[in-house]
């Protein structure tokens, strides 16, 4: 039997990232993984978007402002420095038991790699911070390199962890993606998406359902996906999986932190 610890898009929140971590049983006091994690028992898996804070009060409260200002170069650098510092204690975290923490790559992570795209906010917010062509910086190579590493699934038998949805165009964050808004409406249009990918269950990210991790049924009631974009209302996912009986999904839960 095995615990999945699954947490949803960080967004620079990590403050509340460690958090989750905490009570999860996952992170010592001195941000290390703890025992059930580096013995392989506990499985840890961030279903991506560790970069960009989603709103510009977010910003100010990760340079330590009373306000951002993202055309202050300033603000800039201090936004890319706190994340980049933060980033590096996770990549810490995660090469001490790379079997065990598994990081999923999210559309943000992916532009900050390759910064074609420039992304934002509803409210017009843009997150430049790591585009050197908008004044912002480049992310350093270590980083790069770490984070280029990420999939862009995981699969657990016939469990799927991605950070859009089941389908292989969501797993690619090109000019399709960003045209097609069926990646933020899928889960409420097209929940037999992941029947129809033969998964058993499901755990995506990318889009807040609102009200804390979402649960999804199927028609004869079994339990098929959760949205799980939830950290900022201070929740993971907890899954039993017990891979001795073909995969078998023991419990299923949203846990408050």
């Amino acid at each position: 039997m095995h615990k999945l610890i699954a947490i949803g898009d960080v967004h620079a929140d990590f403050g509340l990232l460690w958090d989750a971590l905490r009570a999860a049983s996952c992170v010592d006091a001195q941000g290390r993984p703890t025992p059930p994690v580096l013995s392989g028992l506990y499985q840890v898996i961030l279903i991506g978007d560790l970069v960009h804070p989603k709103s510009a009060e977010g910003y100010a409260r990760l340079i330590g402002a009373d306000s951002f200002d993202p055309r202050d170069e300033t603000h800039l650098l201090q936004a890319a420095r706190e994340q980049v510092r933060e980033l590096e204690r996770l990549r810490a975290y995660q090469e001490a038991a790379p079997h065990a923490i598994h990081i999923v790559l999210g559309n943000h992570d992916d532009a900050v790699l390759n910064p074609h795209f420039v992304l934002g906010t509803n409210g017009g917010l843009r997150h430049i911070e790591f585009d050197p062509e908008r004044g912002g910086v480049m992310l350093p190579p270590q980083l790069h390199t770490w984070m280029s590493g990420f999939p862009r699934e995981l699969r657990v038998g016939d469990v799927q962890f991605a950070h859009v949805s089941p389908l292989p165009a969501h797993l690619h964050y090109d000019d399709l993606f960003y045209a097609d808004h069926s990646s933020k409406r899928w889960f409420r249009e097209t929940p037999e998406y992941v029947q129809m990918a033969g998964l058993r269950f499901g755990v995506y990210g990318h889009t807040q359902p609102g009200g804390g991790i979402l649960f999804h049924h199927d028609d004869a009631g079994e339990l098929s996906f959760a949205m799980i974009d939830a950290l900022q209302e201070r929740e993971y996912l907890e899954v039993m999986y017990d891979a001795a009986e073909a995969g078998q999904l023991r419990s299923v839960c949203a846990v408050p932190f």
